[in-house]
């Protein structure tokens, strides 16, 4: 087992939590791009993949109002059946506090619509348990810039850590030492990483025409 330092994220201590990127959702926000919310979901998710992180999905009324999920994100893990609930707060659902209590991990990852609810109302409760919390801000959206902007500084004074999708990647990473992910990492960066993913595209073509 790989040593972490304790303020770093350790794959084998994280679960991620995907609440409510479904359609209708989407349709309300005006926070950041729609198609940037759900490039970067679908890069962490791939990234929780190859790290072993359980990642759990659910969605909210999903066949009286909100819709399905993303299919671009229920792809990347096919073998799951999203947990449905009422409850803006998924952390009041007993089947979805279930489920990620069974996960025996401490240190919860949480991305999805909107920031001002349905992330913003399961932060401050798992908070209040004793959770550690990370919101993943480029992977979440709001109804208005200012209601993403207002709560995620209302999280953050709370105690919820604010992440990036790519800064959570790296961290698991850690070491390019660590080769059984570093494949995994580079496709995803030059899938999902734009000038990154190019920077790494342009190295490697440098170096095959090197050694051609």
């Amino acid at each position: 087992m790989r040593k972490y330092q304790k303020s770093l994220l350790d794959p084998e201590q994280c679960a991620f939590i995907v609440i409510d990127h479904e359609s209708q959702m989407y349709f309300g926000v005006e926070s950041m791009s729609r198609r940037c919310i759900v490039n970067n979901t679908a890069a962490l998710m791939k990234a929780a993949k190859a790290f072993g992180v359980p990642t759990i999905l659910t969605t909210v009324t999903e066949k009286e109002f909100s819709g399905p999920i993303a299919k671009r994100l229920v792809d990347i893990t096919p073998e799951q059946t999203p947990i449905d609930r009422t409850a803006i707060n998924c952390w009041e659902d007993e089947n979805l506090k279930k489920a990620a209590i069974a996960t025996g991990r401490k240190k919860f990852l949480l991305a999805g619509l909107w920031t001002e609810a349905c992330i913003n109302f399961p932060a401050l409760s798992m908070l209040e348990e004793g959770f550690e919390v990370y919101v993943v801000a480029d992977c979440c959206g709001g109804a208005t810039k200012m209601a993403h902007d207002m709560a995620m500084q209302r999280m953050i004074q709370a105690g919820v850590v604010p992440m990036t999708w790519q800064q959570t990647m790296l961290e698991w990473q850690r070491d390019w030492s660590n080769k059984d992910t570093y494949k995994a990492v580079m496709d995803i960066v030059k899938e999902y990483g734009g000038a990154y993913g190019l920077g790494i595209e342009y190295a490697e073509s440098m170096v095959s025409a090197y050694k051609g």
